[in-house]
């Protein structure tokens, strides 16, 4: 059994540890129950920090690899990551996402007067709002994400939310204020995925990271490193069991749901290699 090739939404929540979405995410549970979605655990790779977790997450090689080994090694990406892929495929990309997410596929350093919108065909990432502030709210961000839905028609649109992240560090990853910060999106996610499925996009929604209870992450502590996995596929619920899966096979699994040819250096995921 294989994957219908059609459009894809990567949603990314940064910062999301895998207990709390479990806990906090009572929607995406729902269309866990319901069949219509399945969920997983994935362990990040290290370091489990922003910027090299972007990397690993859209082009599925290592740090050690791809060199992007902290948040602060400003460069584009060396690599060939999905948002290349699906342009050589001739089919249309867009982002709303942090500002990273611009400085590592498309141009670097980020100026914020210039930089906020990009639309240029000749970019990988050709249609994108990116944001520069942490605390920049999840439903501005879905806002700019349905414009560039419903405007541009891409085939893949990555959708990259820093809220969750940001009141972690504030507050650490067992407080009322980071759940409150997972139970938001997932009420925002809510309201804007029905139509997503009603128009049979395929949906992954996953995190680059988890947070500890005192705000940090970076680590290899179960909390830092375990992040959910979603996608709308029960076809896939009786395959993988109750392993953890890599994350460095998810840029192969968004390849896989557009029907592209993944890198010769994406690594192949579990769910695709089960289905094939």
């Amino acid at each position: 059994m294989r994957f219908e090739n059609k459009k894809l939404i990567v949603v990314v929540l940064d910062g999301l540890r895998y207990e709390a979405a479990k806990r906090c995410m009572g929607y995406m549970e729902h269309l866990v129950e319901q069949g219509i979605m399945f969920s997983h655990k994935v362990r990040s790779e290290l370091p489990s920090n922003s910027r090299p977790l972007y990397e690993v997450l859209l082009t599925g090689t290592p740090a050690c690899k791809n060199g992007i080994t902290a948040n602060n090694i400003t460069r584009l990406s060396r690599e060939k990551s999905v948002f290349h892929l699906a342009s050589e495929n001739r089919m249309t990309t867009a982002a709303a996402a942090y500002h990273w997410v611009s400085e590592l596929y498309n141009k670097t350093p980020f100026n914020p007067s210039s930089d906020r919108h990009q639309h240029n065909s000749d970019l990988p990432i050709q249609h994108g709002i990116f944001y520069y502030e942490d605390h920049y709210p999840d439903s501005h961000l879905l806002a700019d994400a349905e414009y560039l839905r419903t405007a541009y028609d891409p085939d893949f649109l990555y959708i990259h939310s820093m809220n969750i992240d940001d009141i972690g560090h504030k507050y650490g990853g067992s407080s009322k204020e980071y759940s409150a910060s997972v139970r938001n999106i997932d009420t925002l996610l809510a309201e804007m995925m029905p139509e997503w499925l009603q128009k049979d996009y395929w949906i992954i929604v996953t995190a680059d990271h988890g947070m500890n209870d005192e705000g940090q992450h970076g680590g290899t502590t179960t909390n830092e490193r375990f992040v959910p996995l979603y996608i709308n596929s029960s076809m896939i619920h009786e395959t993988c069991g109750d392993q953890v899966l890599a994350q460095l096979g998810i840029a192969g699994l968004m390849c896989h749901c557009m029907g592209v040819t993944p890198s010769s250096s994406m690594k192949q995921h579990t769910l695709v290699s089960n289905l094939n």
